[in-house]
């Protein structure tokens, strides 16, 4: 026998759950579930996440009790607006143990057929990721062939070596920065790099 948590979810007050309610009661009752809690978001969007949506916090941590063994929800839509977050959310639900009905769907993830669900979302959100990077990538090229440079820029031998100077001067990283126009960070850098160098020749015998 499933304990079932009812997800209900509407995203203006002037809508009601009543209709999903009354449908998900009653696919229960010919199923032999028991209701353990309804939980509610009215007036919320479902492309808020988690800690936007109380009733919605509320049942994944009764998942995580397992105190609800099954989630049932009238549509996907109910659940979230994305993609990645539906995934997110059907492998957070299935780490605990717990199935998901979506009565829209037609989905039950307790029978066989339900279970490729999880595969073929996981599938789909690994190509939605492919695309998204190949996009970012495509965009670096383009912005690259406009002559657009990314990352930190390379120290000229001119400003490194006034740098270097400094530094044996006596001049402390914060000193240096502020004399030469360098980041500290670079400074660190370099200065690291200058001591490594002084370790390694006072390693070498006379």
């Amino acid at each position: 026998m499933k304990r079932t948590g009812i997800y209900l979810r509407v995203s203006t007050d002037q809508q009601t759950t009543e209709n999903q309610r009354r449908i998900l009661m009653e696919v229960a009752e010919r199923s032999g579930w028991t209701i353990v809690e309804v939980f509610e978001d009215a007036g919320f969007s479902g492309a808020k996440g988690r800690d936007k949506r109380p009733a919605f916090d509320a049942l994944l941590k009764a998942v995580h009790r397992r105190e609800i063994s099954m989630v049932a929800a009238f549509a996907v839509d109910r659940l979230g607006r994305s993609l990645p977050d539906l995934v997110s959310f059907l492998n957070d639900i299935q780490a605990s143990g717990c199935d998901l009905y979506l009565h829209q769907q037609a989905v039950d993830t307790s029978t066989p057929s339900g279970r490729m669900l999880f595969q073929m979302l996981a599938v789909f959100s690994e190509f939605e990721r492919a695309i998204i990077t190949s996009r970012i990538n495509a965009g670096l090229a383009r912005a690259r062939a406009r002559g657009v440079t990314f990352g930190r820029p390379n120290l000229s031998l001119k400003v490194r070596q006034k740098v270097q100077k400094a530094l044996a001067d006596g001049h402390s990283i914060r000193e240096v920065a502020k004399i030469t126009g360098v980041s500290s960070a670079s400074v660190g850098r370099i200065r690291k790099a200058m001591a490594t160098v002084e370790n390694r020749q006072e390693s070498v015998p006379a």
